[in-house]
């Protein structure tokens, strides 16, 4: 069953009281490859393999599935700095 970027980014903004959450289809609509930002407090302290385990672990069904997922995961005041950066 292929996933909507909405169902990914539901489940991370529920499982990770994630401040943003963008998940872009790079597989041209059949719900197999995804680029995913994750922004989440949960993220504070914690090695980027532990970041990635969160959102794999909130993920693991729809993962077994989808054939490529990259991620990015941030903090809040990461996120900030990284807007700010841009601007």
């Amino acid at each position: 069953m292929p996933y909507t970027p909405a169902e990914l980014e539901e489940k991370l903004r529920t499982g990770l009281d994630a401040t943003h959450v963008k998940i872009e289809d790079l597989s041209d609509g059949c719900g197999a490859k995804f680029s995913c930002l994750t922004v989440s407090s949960q993220f504070e302290g914690k090695a980027l393999l532990q970041r990635h385990r969160l959102v794999n672990g909130i993920l693991a069904e729809e993962l077994k599935t989808i054939h490529a997922f990259s991620q990015k995961t941030l903090t809040p005041q990461q996120w900030e700095s990284l807007k700010q950066e841009s601007s």
